[in-house]
């Protein structure tokens, strides 16, 4: 990422939507260069590049609402434990 900083610049070089509403003379102009976002193949390229293990929270966010509760859970277990009893 590249900074470009200028301290006192005329106001009358800048574009004029940027002069609207400055009062004086001169400014303080700081640009700072942004990468585009990146595609999605550049981005799966930098997770292989640079893998980190994912945390509870984000791993429970990609995944979403399941809408199973503790008790549907249960009777579904026991409901397979069954089928193996006949």
């Amino acid at each position: 990422m590249n900074k470009i900083v200028r301290e006192h610049y005329p106001v009358d070089r800048l574009p004029e939507d940027l002069r609207e509403g400055i009062e004086g003379p001169y400014v303080s102009v700081t640009v700072v260069t942004e990468e585009a976002p990146a595609g999605v193949d550049e981005r799966i390229e930098a997770i292989l590049r640079n893998p980190k293990p994912m945390t509870i929270e984000e791993a429970r966010a990609r995944v979403g609402e399941r809408g199973t509760t503790t008790e549907e859970a249960v009777a579904r277990i026991r409901a397979l434990r069954d089928e193996w009893d006949e």
